[in-house]
């Protein structure tokens, strides 16, 4: 329930690329706990129109309990992106 921001986080690598932005690796801080950062650029989803799927998204993260689903850690946003820190999962994306 604390105020998070970018600064919190290490970036490392890039996990994947979609249509509206990448996930990246990054690491906290304070606890050196690996997570996944889902970052939404705003002039893409600006553009497409996005924002109420990007919300709905979070929602539903931030709801979602399960060994094998994601879950939402926190969301934050910078100047330019939206970015949702997720539980990080081996294995890679549900097509593969």
């Amino acid at each position: 329930s604390q105020a998070v921001s970018a600064d919190a986080f290490v970036e490392f690598r890039v996990l994947g690329k979609g249509g509206f932005g990448e996930v990246c690796a990054c690491q906290r801080r304070a606890t050196g706990k690996m997570y996944a950062n889902k970052r939404l650029n705003k002039k893409r989803l600006k553009k497409r129109k996005g924002y109420e799927a990007a919300l709905v998204e979070k929602r539903i993260l931030a709801r979602v309990h399960s060994r094998f689903i994601v879950s939402l850690a926190c969301a934050f946003q910078t100047k330019t992106d939206l970015c949702l820190v997720m539980t990080i999962m081996n294995g890679g994306d549900l097509r593969y």
